[in-house]
């Protein structure tokens, strides 16, 4: 069996909270699975709270894990030591969902991009200069830039520059933590196409989280949908858009606006709201919101199956069908 390039297996992450004055679990994420190939985009997409976020920061051991594996090359990220942990160090970066608060105030650009050049030994003096301006150049700002604060910077300039931050020590993969979200949706556009030229020149791979699946409809190529810790679908991008099986999936598609005021979507209006991950329900953690749940929901969890050729689902209904 050939080796992913990047592998998540049994992913767990509790975070210790107290619930009505005792000790309990959060369960951030509770056993997720899935591969990234060389060169290419996953999109993780989800509600708040889903861990999605998690996720990405366990992915390059910016949080250690309860319990699973990830694989880089077949490396486990978690249990590399000494030179070999600072090397996967420098091949796995992260895009903030926050251009602002991701960066120093009170450093100068130049001196932020600098950084991780000197960190990781890649350049020093007229060397470092001469990066820090082809950086910027890269994600379309000039090299008198690198004179100036973050806070003299728009939104969509400051998440540039995290970019660019991120592309300095020559990453092979990065996760890119929901990196549009908090800018103007005609800036969220410049943005996408920049990480996708910049995929395309430099071979990158990149996770992709972000809230909505329309978002992510453009950059995935394929994309896995988050709920309560869990993954409960996971396709490629063009069948999950077209073939959504998993009925949140579902509702998520029926939310993205139709840019034609003639035309209309009937929207999937979830009840209920998101069980808590301090106390997840028993069986699907989805059941309770799920308008064609069945009695064993409740109380058996669904396995990750493939339903059709490379379409991954998590629901009972679903597999049920497929058969």
């Amino acid at each position: 069996m050939p080796e992913h390039f990047l592998e998540v297996k049994n992913l767990v992450k509790y975070f210790d909270v107290k619930k009505d004055g005792k000790k309990a679990k959060l369960k951030a994420v509770d056993g997720v699975n899935f591969s990234i190939e060389r060169g290419e985009t996953l999109g993780l997409v989800g509600e708040s709270g889903c861990g999605k976020s998690t996720t990405g920061r366990l992915i390059i051991n910016l949080l250690s894990p309860t319990g699973g594996e990830v694989l880089l090359n077949g490396k486990n990220v978690f249990t590399v030591k000494g030179a070999e942990k600072k090397q996967m160090r420098r091949d796995m970066q992260i895009i903030f969902q926050d251009p602002f608060a991701s960066l120093n105030p009170r450093m100068k650009v130049g001196e932020i991009l600098r950084e991780p050049l000197i960190i990781h030994k890649l350049a020093k003096g007229a060397a470092a200069q001469a990066r820090v301006k082809e950086l910027l150049n890269y994600v379309g700002l000039s090299a008198n830039q690198a004179n100036r604060f973050p806070h003299e910077f728009s939104g969509g300039q400051r998440q540039r520059i995290g970019i660019a931050r991120a592309l300095a020590v020559e990453p092979k993969i990065i996760v890119c933590d929901e990196p549009v979200s908090a800018l103007d949706v005609s800036v969220q556009a410049q943005v996408l196409k920049l990480l996708m030229n910049l995929q395309a020149e430099f071979g990158l791979t990149y996770l992709f989280i972000a809230h909505g699946l329309n978002v992510v409809k453009h950059i995935s190529n394929r994309v896995g949908v988050m709920y309560l810790g869990n993954i409960v679908e996971l396709a490629h991008s063009k069948k999950l858009y077209s073939r959504a099986l998993h009925p949140y999936t579902q509702a998520l598609l029926s939310a993205i606006p139709i840019p034609d005021p003639q035309v209309k979507r009937e929207r999937i209006i979830l009840e209920g709201t998101v069980p808590s991950p301090v106390n997840p329900p028993a069986g699907c953690a989805f059941h309770s919101r799920c308008a064609i749940a069945r009695d064993y929901c409740k109380t058996e969890k669904p396995s990750m199956i493939e339903v059709e050729s490379e379409h991954w689902v998590s629901c009972h209904a679903v597999q049920a069908g497929s058969k």
